[in-house]
């Protein structure tokens, strides 16, 4: 076995350069253009995965990665469980049915916003999570009926629902900007 490892090893040699000498032939004097060849044309045999040190020893590439957090929040409707809960909540006292709409301001935290219902052709009735409705006025172009399963928002750097800048995306598509909001507090007689 000792003396047939050399042997094996000059025929590995011996063919190799018969190899590299047909391709040298084959491509004619001088090589291909603008090759260095080595000598005895041993550039053509070499295995391109076998260069991995040569790669190794050249310059990174620099290359850049940005990473961009995109934060969004579902707004859902109400369930009727929690609507129960809510009600049961509240003080045992005859209730107004009329409510009336009053001065809020143009923004609201989104962390606030407990559900959503649509009310009429252009507006949602925003619950908050301390009990309190506002009435949000859509765009002259959407339909509070698109809204009826929730929307959805990205949330800003402030955290704040605004109106005129922040896009509500409904579950059915529709993109929609709110318009105006404001309170809805029960009437007095």
């Amino acid at each position: 076995m000792k003396l047939a490892l050399p042997l094996l090893a000059g025929l590995a040699l011996l063919s190799a350069s018969v190899v590299a000498e047909r391709a040298a032939h084959a491509e004619g004097p001088g090589g291909g253009p603008g090759e260095a060849s080595l000598p005895g044309g041993f550039e053509g045999t070499v295995d391109p995965r076998l260069r991995v040190l040569e790669r190794a020893a050249e310059p990174e590439k620099a290359q850049q990665v940005r990473i961009e957090r995109r934060v969004v929040i579902r707004i859902s409707p109400s369930r009727g469980a929690t609507s129960s809960r809510l009600m049961a909540e509240l003080p045992r006292r005859t209730m107004s049915a009329r409510f009336q709409e009053a001065d809020h301001a143009d923004c609201l935290p989104l962390d606030q916003l407990a559900s959503v219902q649509p009310m009429g052709d252009d507006r949602l009735l925003l619950i908050t999570r301390d009990r309190h409705l506002l009435s949000a006025s859509l765009d002259r172009s959407c339909s509070a009926q698109a809204f009826y399963a929730g929307f959805y928002v990205e949330r800003n750097e402030d955290g704040r629902l605004c109106v005129n800048r922040d896009e509500l995306q409904s579950r059915a598509g529709d993109t929609c900007r709110i318009s105006s909001l404001s309170r809805l507090v029960a009437a007095r007689d």
